[in-house]
């Protein structure tokens, strides 16, 4: 099994690999910089021949699952891997997986100060993306995936030009300050990672994102294999079916939890099944039902922070969710989870990292949940009153708390409560580094 971000590690008090690419690069975000991947280009352009075929991931929600899930496959078919994801919870070495394994602060800070001797213009994520297929271009591997930071037309991963397959996961609204206030301009954004002839395989998506994703693959003249139409992926007497028009392949259900998991499952299945790469079944069902990703549904059950819930029988999980469309496929987790086990109370302990749309959350949340308790993160935030006040518009009762600590005391008055900590990658980090065992 390919190494994880270890979710029960402490936030590190120093990120030396961070602290070197922003002394080098500036901050990512905000830094200030005219938008141009030419300079990314040129300290890249040699190195993609010497990459291994290249998958590459765009989409809104299910990049990071559907890429895990992808690694394990991998993994059980005795593949080397090498991965590029974004965000991270604890440290930026995270997002760079070198043959299975996360790279090494010794060698990230020197392919970052390479870079930075032939192109210190570059943008930080701009040396992100040049430092990883740096070190995917010098270590032999089967199988590199690379997932996009934002959007996918302009995103700087896109600088890969041929990969052997396309993957778009589902899309839904977020950032809209920079992709568009539409699903179409959205989609439009995520289709542009699609090259010509190069297959694409797609989730389930909007009608709106669809009509946009299938005008791109006609243009490129690319393979399209869409969820619900070429295959399909669902849930059948505990098992997950991944069908084709050839084939049914029958699976375990995977460990990561969720309906919306079943698709990323299915999407990462359908990759395998209409890509180059043929594993085995056996493979894909050892790798489905191994696959592991931090944060996303993550029940928390042996450490100290969760011990008060548990002690009086309730639950803690922890998703790093913090849009609309991840909301609603955490409302319908926690429905589900309800019709199994019925609790009496269903609390969510929020905060948002500043300019994400937080009524739009909370309102794709309300319906799934009896409190809200907004709580302050550590970097620029939606204020929790704000988040309490949308809470309040959808007759959900809402309350603020200091910290996410005091939240956690505040749920713990309740009986058996199942308690759901999300909004933001910030706070499910918080959350998961306090719950040593």
């Amino acid at each position: 099994m390919p190494s994880i971000p270890n979710p029960q590690s402490p936030i590190p008090r120093e990120d030396r690999v961070l602290t070197k690419f922003t002394g080098l690069f500036g901050p990512e975000f905000n830094h200030g910089k005219p938008f141009d991947l030419a300079p990314l280009r040129a300290v890249t352009r040699d190195l993609q021949a010497k990459l291994p075929p290249v998958i590459h991931v765009a989409g809104t929600n299910g990049k990071g699952s559907t890429i895990a899930f992808l690694r394990a496959i991998a993994a059980a078919a005795g593949w080397r891997v090498h991965a590029f994801t974004k965000p991270h919870l604890f440290k930026l070495n995270e997002r760079f997986v070198v043959a299975g394994e996360t790279a090494s602060d010794a060698a990230l800070i020197a392919a970052a100060e390479r870079i930075a001797q032939q192109a210190p213009q570059l943008s930080q994520f701009d040396a992100q993306v040049a430092a990883a297929l740096t070190l995917f271009s010098e270590i032999p591997a089967d199988l590199v995936l690379i997932e996009t930071g934002m959007g996918g037309r302009d995103d700087s991963t896109n600088i890969i030009d041929w990969p052997v397959l396309s993957i778009i996961t589902p899309i839904g609204l977020d950032h809209q300050d920079a992709l568009g206030a539409s699903l179409e301009q959205i989609a439009a954004h995520k289709a542009g990672i699609i090259k010509p002839h190069v297959p694409v395989v797609v989730a389930r998506q909007p009608r709106q994102a669809m009509d946009v994703i299938e005008a791109h693959a006609a243009r490129a003249d690319a393979p399209l294999y869409r969820a619900g139409v070429e295959w399909d992926a669902f849930a059948s007497s505990g098992r997950l079916l991944v069908q084709t028009e050839t084939q049914t392949v029958d699976l375990p259900l995977p460990a990561l939890t969720g309906r919306h998991q079943l698709e990323n499952a299915g999407l990462a299945v359908a990759a395998m099944l209409f890509g180059p790469f043929k594993p085995s079944e056996d493979a894909i069902a050892r790798g489905i039902a191994s696959a592991r990703w931090p944060a996303r549904l993550q029940p928390l059950t042996r450490g100290r922070f969760s011990a008060p819930i548990r002690d009086i029988g309730g639950e803690v999980w922890v998703d790093a969710g913090h849009n609309a469309h991840a909301a609603k496929a955490l409302a319908d987790a926690l429905n589900d989870m309800d019709r199994a086990r019925p609790r009496e109370s269903v609390i969510a302990i929020v905060g948002m990292r500043a300019r994400k749309d937080a009524d739009a959350f909370i309102g794709a949340l309300a319906g799934a949940v009896d409190r809200i308790i907004a709580v302050p993160l550590s970097e620029p935030h939606i204020a929790p009153d704000m988040i309490a006040a949308y809470a309040a518009q959808f007759s959900v009762d809402a309350a603020t708390a200091p910290s996410l600590a005091a939240a956690m005391q505040n749920a713990a008055q309740l009986p058996a409560p199942r308690v759901l900590i999300c909004g933001s990658f910030l706070l499910a980090a918080e959350a998961l580094a306090a719950e040593q065992p």
